[in-house]
């Protein structure tokens, strides 16, 4: 296969190498256009106030193309101008950090994936639940095998399919669970310190409450050491309330 191979943690992470290797030792002709920096929780920005910059990489049997841009960009640049011929796929990650629940919204790797998607191709985000991964070559390698299965071809067009792998070595992961994500969302707060010059400056962190996940979803599944994979639409329709408006309204519904 042909894969358009990007992430948001940029081309020198761990999870995008690991992942490189996995997916050219099973025969695959990949395609690395990704960050030249750190991009995480850009979300789908694209930038459009300057113009891109790509900068060609060669090392340790590693071959990539580092833009400039956001996650985003490097699809949208790779599915337009980089690449000679199209991919069969888009795969973006492998991401330090799972992307589960409200994360998915913020994510720079789901993002480059839905990206993939929007513009017709099968499309693929992965996660590791590990924000300083030192090796992820097992993974990588469960790609590889998983993409062969070829789940694309039960999902609709526009479809992104979202795998995250726990905080385990592979081989002490429980089983591929299919769950929906968590509705739970953060209690955010945010860090006040101060710099050099005694100005005030913040930090956001946040958690999302354990007593406040539902069983059977993304986030609890990876906390019990499941892999999990979650299908995601892009339709923000609230059909529910359409048709509520519609007769307070008396308004036609379109669509």
């Amino acid at each position: 296969m042909r894969i358009l191979l990007t992430n948001d943690d940029g081309i020198h992470a761990v999870g995008i190498r690991d992942l490189y290797k996995g997916l050219v030792a099973a025969g695959h002709e990949v395609l690395v256009a990704a960050p030249l920096s750190e991009q995480s929780a850009v979300g789908h920005a694209i930038t459009i106030a300057m113009p891109l910059r790509v900068k060609e990489f060669t090392e340790n049997g590693f071959h990539g193309l580092g833009v400039s841009g956001t996650p985003a960009d490097c699809v949208k640049l790779a599915l337009t101008t980089l690449c000679d011929t199209k991919p069969d796929l888009v795969i973006s990650g492998i991401n330090a950090g799972a992307n589960v629940g409200v994360d998915i919204l913020y994510s720079g790797t789901v993002s480059a994936a839905t990206e993939g998607a929007l513009m017709g191709y099968p499309a693929l985000a992965v996660s590791a639940d590990d924000f300083s991964p030192a090796d992820l070559t097992e993974q990588g390698a469960y790609v590889a095998d998983f993409i062969a299965s070829r789940p694309w071809e039960a999902a609709p067009p526009r479809c992104v399919l979202n795998l995250n792998f726990p905080a385990l070595p592979l081989g002490q992961a429980k089983g591929l669970r299919l769950c929906p994500p968590t509705p739970a969302v953060y209690n955010d707060w945010f860090v006040t310190r101060q710099d050099p010059r005694g100005r005030n400056y913040y930090w956001l962190t946040g958690v999302i409450p354990p007593e406040n996940l539902s069983p059977e979803t993304d986030r609890a599944m990876l906390t019990e050491g499941h892999i999990t994979l979650t299908p995601l639409r892009f339709d923000f329709t609230d059909r529910d309330t359409m048709d509520r408006l519609a007769g307070r309204l008396g308004a036609r519904v379109s669509g």
